[in-house]
């Protein structure tokens, strides 16, 4: 079987299995039926392990992807910062794979999306800033990032610099600004080239509408 094969089964294996683990948490957020609980519970634990097996994972690495999920289930909410210096974007290099990405990272409960941008962009870079546009609303399975198990909208905003300087974190190495014809190799999970490449558009054209699918 081609590796090309290999992936789209697991894209849509993550994909049927996101949808059968919310309809769990849906049932479990709503039902008074002792049986129905058990039922839904039973789909979790069959969803995990099917999971780990095909993904050759322990099964305790999976459940605990949702294990702490309640209420009704929702996309998860990824903020990213596009922090331009003249004609260059900065970047921040991952720990976790060594490569890099617009900083960003999950919204924080009772932050706005715009308070939560500015300070991922500070705890991973250094810099401060001001968001200034919402560019860009994009759902994160629709743009060719690697499958993943949680269903999550990417807010891409313009951010303004004001301060600071570059500094490393627990979760970067890496700082810097970089030209769109000198990308380093992109963290694909977090962001791709197309959408940086959409954000020098938006900073090139400022009165361009805000993306959204």
């Amino acid at each position: 079987m081609k590796e090309s094969t290999q992936n789209g089964i697991r894209g849509s294996l993550i994909d049927w299995a996101r949808k059968v683990l919310a309809i769990a948490q849906n049932g479990l957020a709503f039902t008074k039926d002792p049986y129905d609980k058990e039922r839904y519970e039973e789909l979790q634990d069959l969803t995990s392990a099917m999971l780990a097996d095909t993904l050759k994972l322990p099964e305790t690495n999976i459940r605990e992807l949702w294990i702490h999920e309640e209420g009704y289930a929702t996309p998860k909410v990824d903020v990213r910062g596009a922090v331009f210096a003249g004609d260059k974007v900065l970047l921040v290099r991952e720990r976790s794979d060594g490569k890099w990405t617009l900083p960003g990272g999950w919204a924080d409960v009772n932050d706005s999306p715009s308070e939560a941008v500015v300070r991922e962009v500070y705890e991973e870079s250094g810099y401060k800033v001001r968001a200034v546009k919402l560019a860009a609303v994009y759902d994160r399975n629709r743009h060719g990032h690697p499958p993943a198990l949680y269903h999550i909208y990417k807010l891409f905003f313009l951010c303004e610099l004001e301060g600071g300087a570059a500094a490393t974190s627990l979760e970067t190495d890496g700082v810097g600004f970089f030209a769109l014809d000198e990308l380093p190799e992109l963290s694909t999970t977090r962001v791709t080239r197309s959408q940086i490449e959409r954000l020098f558009a938006h900073h090139g054209n400022p009165d361009l509408p805000t993306d959204f699918d």
